[in-house]
C-alpha cells in the first residue's frame, strides 16, 4: 500500500515526560545540562518510507531494532508562526508512524546511521480528517508484537500538547501542506527482531501493521 502523505517527516525527541523521566540526572549534565527549553527534531527522509503491509529490513550486523509508535499530524496549509489557539486550523488530519531506529544511547547528536535507514519509517494506512478526532491530546497508543501488546501509553502524557507543538515548531520554522510533524515516541519502546510482526494501534486514527525481515530478505522482495 502507498504512503498516504506527500511532504517531510519531522519527529520529536523527549515530548513524552516518561521519555525525560528515564534521562534522570543525566539531563543536567554535559551535554545536555538542564531540559529542553524548545522541541528538539529530527528528519527521517523519504528513503525511509514505507506502506502498511510492507518488510522492515533489519540490517545484518544489527541484532534487533526499536519501535518508535508515534501519532503523526498532518500539516493542511502553509504554517509560520502559528498561535497555539489557531492550530488546529492548520492541520488536515492525522496519521500512525512507526519511528523505527537501531538502538543506540546517544541524543546530543543527530542519529542518521541510527533512523535514517531505508524502509525505517512506515506510515499509513491512511490519514484521517482532523473532524474525526475528537482529542489528539488524548489518544491511546498500543505496540503489539507477535499478537501480544508490549507498550501501551497516552497522548495525554506529551510534555507539549499537539497544539502546543505546532505553535513551538512554526515559531522558528515553516511546515507545509503535506509535511508530518511526529509528537513523538512514548518511553520503554519494545525492540524486535528478524520475523517478528509488528501492529501500532492509535485510537480513532488507525492501525499499522508491518514484518521485520533481514536485510537480504528484504533486498529480495524490493526486486
Amino acid at each position: 500500500m502507498d504512503v498516504p502523505i506527500s511532504g517531510t517527516v519531522y519527529d520529536t525527541l523527549l515530548n513524552y515526560k516518561g521519555t525525560l523521566a528515564e534521562l534522570g540526572e543525566a539531563v543536567h549534565e554535559p551535554p545536555y545540562r538542564e531540559p529542553p527549553k524548545a522541541p528538539v527534531l529530527y528528519i527521517k527522509p523519504q528513503n525511509t518510507f514505507t506502506g502498511f503491509g510492507q518488510l522492515i529490513p533489519l540490517p545484518d550486523d544489527v541484532s534487533e531494532l526499536e519501535v518508535g509508535a508515534s501519532l503523526g499530524v498532518v500539516i493542511g496549509r502553509r504554517s509560520t508562526r502559528v498561535n497555539e489557539s489557531d492550530a488546529w486550523d492548520h492541520v488536515a488530519g492525522y496519521t500512525v508512524v512507526n519511528d523505527v531506529s537501531i538502538p543506540h544511547d546517544s541524543l546530543h547528536r543527530p542519529a542518521i546511521r541510527e533512523k535514517a535507514r531505508d524502509g525505517f519509517c512506515p506510515i499509513g494506512p491512511w490519514v484521517i480528517d482532523r473532524p474525526a478526532v475528537t482529542n489528539p491530546d488524548g489518544l491511546g497508543v498500543r505496540v503489539f508484537v507477535n499478537g501480544q501488546l508490549r507498550q501501551e501509553n497516552t497522548t495525554e502524557n506529551l510534555i507539549r500538547s499537539v497544539a502546543h507543538l505546532i505553535a513551538d515548531v512554526t515559531e522558528f520554522m515553516t511546515l507545509n501542506r503535506g509535511d508530518v510533524l511526529l509528537v513523538g515516541v512514548p518511553e520503554g519502546a519494545p525492540r524486535v527482531e528478524a520475523g517478528d510482526r509488528l501492529r501500532i494501534e492509535i485510537d480513532q486514527v488507525g492501525r499499522l501493521e508491518n514484518t521485520v525481515v533481514s536485510e537480504d530478505e528484504w533486498v529480495v522482495g524490493e526486486r
